[in-house]
């Protein structure tokens, strides 16, 4: 085997599913067995600067928690204890470092701490998928699988276009067909809202790109918290997915936009119009109008859908909930029962000032005892080890269903991570194009 070829290979291996999380977790009982067996002499010592060690790990973990807010404000409770096992045991060596020090002695036990933070960071890791293979930990990202173009090289609105439900029934794909969809980059300015987003991505199918043009359904998307636009197209495989649709249909699949819910990285606007910024008016309105305007696409609601995972899934069904004449259909993956900052006192505290009616007037599983829906389509996804934001799937799925909304609910292997919530997209594709009009 080439150099190249193994470099290769070891820059694609997963950080996220079983092999990895098997190794991970070996290596961290390697590196306390390690641990241990250095202190073992010593042990009393060992429970002093276990009782240091606790204290400190909570107070660092407080301050780069209000710094950096560098995870979602809810991940599973294994993601905590890791985190705490990581910052402990960090702790804990330097403790005994200084107690006893040598260098042999100094050598095996920042080894064996190295070890078991790497690997419990690594376990975080799996769970929210910012690193999804090796070599994205040196930006080595997988090479995407369709082209990124600046918007002002796409072509504008045609004179001659194709259109008809279902579209594939209408559609003559043109001689001169791109192989692929394009990915390129727009600001949606919050003209109504004043909501500051960052730029949204497009995914643009080949049917979009030809002349004469398909008129095409619309997916607006949204990601997870934190996190941006991108973040579909990484972790969540959307170029790729949408692209091997086209395929199959002759060039034929939704024009994809993906939306800035939350304004930065760390923020959290919860979807919702409150204190905390306009962001449900951003999405409903500002995003549909500027695609009405900027894109040939079709303007029939029920061509139109919204998803996301995570905070986008929550999102998809408040918005869908809330404004069922723009987002009839959507796709709810691995999002909670309500919107949450981490507990409901002091989220309806930071968004209405604790006024518990204006929260349930927006709040999807309030609205949705007070009202039915018949109108609305949609499913929702859960991991099947995400014990965290399952139970609260269930719970929006037999809300839905009580409010007469046609929705499905079904669970795939894995956990809160971007593994789950891709699969889920790349098994919805047929469901959507049906449900969008692209095929019969």
């Amino acid at each position: 085997m080439h150099a190249h070829e193994l470099l290769s290979r070891i820059a694609h291996l997963s950080l996220e599913h079983g092999r990895a999380r098997f190794a991970l977790t070996a290596a961290v009982l390697a590196g306390l067995v390690g641990l241990l067996a250095v202190t073992r002499s010593v042990r009393p010592r060992v429970v002093g600067a276990a009782a240091v060690a606790v204290p400190v790990t909570a107070v660092i973990g407080g301050v780069v928690w209000a710094a950096y807010r560098p995870l979602p404000n809810q991940i599973p409770l294994t993601g905590y204890a890791w985190i705490w096992l990581a910052v402990g045991v960090l702790v804990l060596a330097v403790a005994l470092l200084l107690r006893k020090p040598g260098v042999r002695r100094a050598g095996v036990i920042g080894v064996a701490a190295a070890v078991v933070a790497a690997a419990a960071v690594g376990q975080v890791n799996a769970e929210v998928g910012v690193f999804p293979t090796a070599g994205s930990l040196v930006g080595h990202r997988p090479p995407a699988s369709v082209q990124p173009v600046s918007f002002g090289d796409v072509s504008g609105f045609e004179d001659a276009v194709q259109s008809g439900t279902p579209m594939d029934s209408a559609w003559t794909r043109p001689v001169r067909t791109p192989g692929s969809g394009v990915v390129t980059e727009v600001e949606i300015p919050g003209t109504e809202s004043g909501f500051a987003a960052r730029p949204a991505v497009l995914y643009l199918p080949p049917a979009y790109l030809t002349s004469p043009r398909a008129v095409l359904p619309v997916l607006v998307m949204i990601a997870g918290q934190p996190g941006r636009p991108q973040d579909w197209f990484s972790s969540g495989r959307l170029g790729s997915t949408v692209d091997a649709y086209a395929a199959r249909h002759d060039g034929l699949a939704p024009v994809v936009v993906v939306v800035d819910a939350l304004g930065s990285q760390d923020a959290n606007p919860l979807c919702l119009d409150s204190a905390l910024g306009n962001a449900a008016t951003y999405v409903a309105h500002d995003v549909p109008a500027w695609i009405e305007t900027s894109l040939q696409v079709s303007h029939d609601p029920a061509q139109w859908a919204i998803g996301g995972f995570s905070y986008g899934g929550t999102c998809s069904i408040q918005l869908a909930v809330n404004y069922p004449q723009i987002f009839p259909t959507f796709l709810d993956f691995l999002g909670q029962d309500e919107p949450s900052l981490g507990d409901h006192a002091g989220t309806v505290a930071a968004t209405f000032g604790g006024d518990e009616r204006a929260f349930a007037a927006v709040n999807p599983a309030d609205v949705l005892k007070t009202r039915q829906f018949p109108e609305l389509t949609g499913v929702f996804v859960a991991g099947a080890a995400d014990d965290e934001y399952r139970p609260q799937q269930q719970r929006m799925f037999a809300a839905a269903r009580a409010a007469g909304l046609d929705v499905r609910y079904y669970e795939l292997p894995g956990g809160h991570e971007g593994a789950t919530w891709s699969a889920a997209l790349e098994r919805e594709m047929d469901w959507t194009g049906r449900r969008l009009g692209l095929t019969s």
